[in-house]
């Protein structure tokens, strides 16, 4: 097992104060050592999370930030897997440890996709994140391929509207306990029917915004655990598995690959799905979030659990209580960082105050997936004393 010791979610949003990436990444890095009660000499390697050099405008990122950090000696590598880059950093981190390649290990998720390009040249690069040889040539966008996807598994859940505009304003609304948070907010139902259309059923508020950002978190093998963190949670389970571009499945409004990844992590933690006390699900739209939680096999009825309040701080199974994309914003290579974050500080009872469940169960899920779920990753954490 590796044990999560230190974790850091730096400020999500639009940055508009002068810095760039390397400051936030340094600034988490910082305050991700504190907590673990560290110095930079403990750490060993370093994996940098982040989906593509054009975001920062810097190639071999791994190597700068290494040098920014104190960092110069260790291993260095950066992870790209499009919006799963960050938690299969978190994976390549802890399969190192396993590997005893290492005994610490510091993985850094960072991207600025807020502030530096324009948003004509983002669409270009994100319709290029699918196949570009067939999907990125024609011009199709991020949202108008999820719309495409929601509209077939919609038609086959009875789910529409209603729930599209029921989770927008419950993942905004527990963003709002999230002090890191990009778009914490109270929407009304009239104020999300009201937004632009931007891909039917999609409106502008069911979608999450672009974000700078940058999180990390220091892992440990057993051995080295400071005194502190004995008690800190470990990663039980790791998944991971890809699927085809969207027109190539047979059924293009399932996640197969996040039920293969899930099935893998589960196998690997000796549990079952049921077991899961809450979770931070990968929801870049409002509809991918009851994608996810089907395919994750969370809930065979996720419109009426969330309707059920289920998925609340005070549910059965809390879901996203950070917020998810949706609320606490999406920077690609910080989010399955920041996911890995939010569950181990909540099961240590870290979390902040008003986003932290009196109930703390035993395992949580972080899930996370890049393009329309051609790549996803799943990794299970537990209390240190849970199985």
């Amino acid at each position: 097992m590796v044990a999560v010791v230190g974790a850091q979610i730096a400020k999500f949003g639009k940055r508009a104060d002068g810095t760039g990436f390397r400051d936030w990444a340094c600034a988490a890095f910082t305050a991700a050592l504190a907590d673990a009660q560290m110095e930079a000499r403990d750490i060993d390697a370093l994996l940098i999370a982040g989906e593509s050099d054009f975001f920062t405008s810097q190639i071999n990122p791994a190597t700068v930030l290494a040098q920014d950090l104190g960092l110069t000696g260790v291993v260095a590598c950066r992870i790209e897997g499009g919006g799963a880059s960050g938690q299969l950093a978190v994976q390549a981190g802890a399969a190192r440890i396993m590997a005893g390649l290492s005994r610490i290990v510091a993985v850094l998720g960072v991207d600025a996709t807020a502030s530096v390009l324009p948003a004509p040249m983002l669409r270009l690069l994100y319709g290029r994140s699918f196949d570009a040889l067939t999907d990125g040539p024609t011009g199709m966008t991020a949202t108008q391929a999820y719309a495409l996807s929601w509209q077939v598994f919609a038609a086959g859940t009875g789910l529409g509207d209603d729930d599209l505009a029921r989770i927008t304003m419950a993942h905004r609304a527990r963003a709002m306990g999230n002090p890191a948070a990009h778009l914490p907010r109270l929407h009304s139902r009239d104020e999300i029917d009201a937004s632009p259309m931007i891909a039917s059923p999609y409106r502008r508020l069911h979608c999450s915004p672009l974000s700078d950002g940058a999180a990390v978190v220091i892992l440990a093998a057993p051995d080295a655990l400071p005194a502190a963190r004995r008690g800190a949670p470990r990663i039980m389970g790791m998944g991971a598995s890809t699927d085809r571009p969207l027109g190539a499945r047979p059924d293009p409004g399932r996640f197969a690959a996040k039920t293969r990844a899930m099935q893998r992590a589960c196998a690997m933690a000796g549990i079952a799905a049921s077991q899961v006390g809450l979770a931070e699900i990968y929801d870049p739209y409002a509809g991918a979030a009851f994608q996810a939680l089907d395919a994750l096999g969370l809930s065979g009825r996720p419109g009426a659990d969330l309707a059920d309040e289920r998925f609340g701080v005070d549910g059965a199974l809390p879901v996203n209580l950070s917020g998810g994309l949706l609320g606490q914003g999406a920077a690609p290579g910080a989010t399955g960082v920041a996911q890995v974050a939010t569950c181990a500080l909540l099961l240590s009872g870290r979390y902040h105050p008003a986003a932290q469940p009196g109930r703390v169960p035993a395992y949580a899920l972080a899930d996370t997936h890049g393009g329309i779920c051609s790549n996803a990753a799943v990794t299970i954490l537990a209390q240190a004393d849970a199985g």
